[in-house]
C-alpha cells in the first residue's frame, strides 16, 4: 500500500508539472500581442529622451557605411525584460514599426541579478554596442543571424557566437512584471518575432544595424 500511495504521489506531481508546463507554452508562446500593445510599446519608445538622443547618429552611421538606409534595430537594455525592448525603427518612414522581447545574457550565472556587460570569450554576458545583422544559417534554435561586433565593447562577437536567433521559451507577448530566460550572451527571440525580424532582413539589399544600449 505505501507503495501504491507513492507512485500516485509521484505521477501526480508529474501530472501537475505536465500541465504547468503545458499551461506556460500555450500563453506565453501561442499568444500573440494585439496591434494595440506593440503599437502603444512602439509611440512610448519613439517618445522616449533615449530614442531621440541615439537614432540620429544610427541613421548617420548606416549611411556612412553602405548599411541599410530603411530599417535600424534597436534594443533597449534599460527596458525591463518582461516588456517589449527590441524595436524595428523604418528610417523612411521614421516610426517604431514592430516591437517584441529580446533575452539578455546570465553572464555565466544561474539567474543574473541586474545587468552586467562584457566581450570577453567564454564571458557569457551581453555586448553593447554597434552590430551588423549578417547571413542566415540554420542552426540549434533554427533559422539565425550572424552577428558582427563594429564596435570596441563588442568586438569578439563573432568569436564568442553571439548570434540573433530564436528560442521557444521566450514568450511571445510582454509578460511584466515578471522577467523572462536568459541567454549565454545572445539576443534571443520567440519564434513569432524571429519569423518577423527575418522579414524585414530578408527584404534588405543592403545589411541592417543593430544597436543593443543601455541608458544608464
Amino acid at each position: 500500500m505505501k507503495l501504491l500511495k507513492r507512485l500516485f504521489i509521484v505521477f501526480g506531481l508529474l501530472l501537475t508539472v505536465m500541465l504547468s508546463a503545458g499551461a506556460f507554452y500555450y500563453y506565453s508562446l501561442k499568444q500573440k500581442p494585439s496591434a494595440n500593445e506593440i503599437l502603444k510599446a512602439n509611440v512610448s519608445y519613439k517618445n522616449s529622451h533615449a530614442f531621440k538622443i541615439v537614432v540620429p547618429s544610427l541613421v548617420k552611421y548606416a549611411s556612412q557605411h553602405k548599411m541599410s538606409n530603411h530599417y535600424i534595430f534597436l534594443v533597449d537594455m534599460h527596458i525591463a525584460s518582461g516588456k517589449n525592448r527590441f524595436f524595428v525603427y523604418d528610417i523612411q518612414k521614421d516610426s517604431i514599426v514592430n516591437s517584441g522581447l529580446v533575452a539578455h545574457g546570465r553572464c555565466n550565472q544561474e539567474w543574473l541579478e541586474g545587468r552586467r556587460y562584457g566581450n570577453e570569450v567564454g564571458c557569457g554576458c551581453t555586448s553593447l554596442g554597434k552590430y551588423m545583422v549578417g547571413n542566415s544559417y540554420n542552426g540549434r534554435f533554427g533559422r539565425s543571424y550572424k552577428l558582427v561586433g563594429l564596435d570596441s565593447t563588442n568586438s569578439n562577437a563573432f568569436k564568442r557566437f553571439v548570434v540573433l536567433h530564436p528560442y521557444q521559451y521566450v514568450p511571445g507577448k510582454e509578460v511584466d512584471p515578471a522577467p523572462i530566460c536568459q541567454s549565454d550572451g545572445c539576443p534571443m527571440v520567440s519564434p513569432v518575432f524571429m519569423s518577423r525580424l527575418a522579414k524585414y532582413i530578408d527584404s534588405s539589399k543592403d545589411p541592417i544595424l543593430l544597436f543593443i544600449y543601455d541608458r544608464t
